[in-house]
């Protein structure tokens, strides 16, 4: 029977899996080089849209799924983070604001300054005309499996937050050298995000690791972050394939 990792040597297996991380894939590399057209960075937002309107979803899933109220407790400050407040709290209409079907504060209504930033159009971004189908199917798949697989494993699939801090960082100072026709204000979602992730990953890696102490969950732990790799992976692969076509 297989023994259990020690807790150092499994926290260093997960990190050992951040060599499969999307900032290697040759359209992130493109993209942070300055080589990406402006419809390419923008056909880049416009699916990135998809994904984040999937992350409260798959959240509220891994909610449901735990039966312990402390991470309950724990895990639901991320739905108001991405959806942002209750309606009685949200901006005046306008550009980050209900009057155009974006909430007044949040992931998401970040994501939308983010579009307008670059160029698009609103309404096509809500509408998803622009999402490629390899996003959809790889986002659809990456939300089925948090609603099906035991909690710990949608947890360690969030793991990739671990390695996203400093990538994102490194964007938006690529993204300011080689693209300065990007209004800054798009960057809000950046600024917002990196300190906010980098606290997230310390507590979801404490999560798996206090979790996951057998040698089966701790494989589970480790295939589940590698899925979601794959996914944003995928995701890429469909963005670099449809670009321009």
């Amino acid at each position: 029977m297989a023994q259990p990792l020690t807790r150092e040597r499994f926290a260093a297996r997960l990190y050992d899996l951040r060599e499969r991380y999307w900032d290697t894939h040759p359209f992130h590399l493109r993209l942070h080089s300055g080589g990406c057209t402006p419809p390419e960075l923008r056909r880049w937002v416009a699916n990135r849209w998809y994904y984040q309107l999937s992350l409260t979803r798959k959240n509220a899933a891994i909610i449901a799924n735990c039966p312990l109220p402390e991470v309950r407790r724990a895990w639901v400050d991320r739905l108001a983070y991405q959806d942002g407040p209750a309606p009685e709290r949200t901006a005046p209409e306008g550009p980050g604001g209900s009057a155009e079907g974006g909430p007044a504060e949040g992931g998401l209504a970040d994501w939308l300054v983010l579009a307008d930033a670059v160029g698009l159009d609103r309404a096509e971004v809500l509408d998803q005309r622009h999402v490629a189908r390899g996003v959809r199917f790889a986002v659809d798949g990456y939300l089925h499996f948090c609603q099906t697989r035991p909690w710990t494993e949608g947890v360690a699939a969030a793991l990739t937050e671990m390695f996203s801090p400093d990538h994102m960082a490194d964007r938006v100072t690529a993204w300011r050298t080689h693209y300065d026709w990007i209004d800054p204000a798009g960057y809000a979602y950046f600024e917002h995000r990196i300190p906010t992730a980098r606290k997230d990953s310390a507590r979801t890696l404490e999560l798996v690791l206090d979790h996951c102490v057998t040698a089966h969950q701790q494989q589970a732990a480790l295939d589940a972050l590698a899925f979601k790799c794959e996914v944003l992976r995928a995701m890429l692969d469909a963005v670099d394939y449809g670009a321009d076509r």
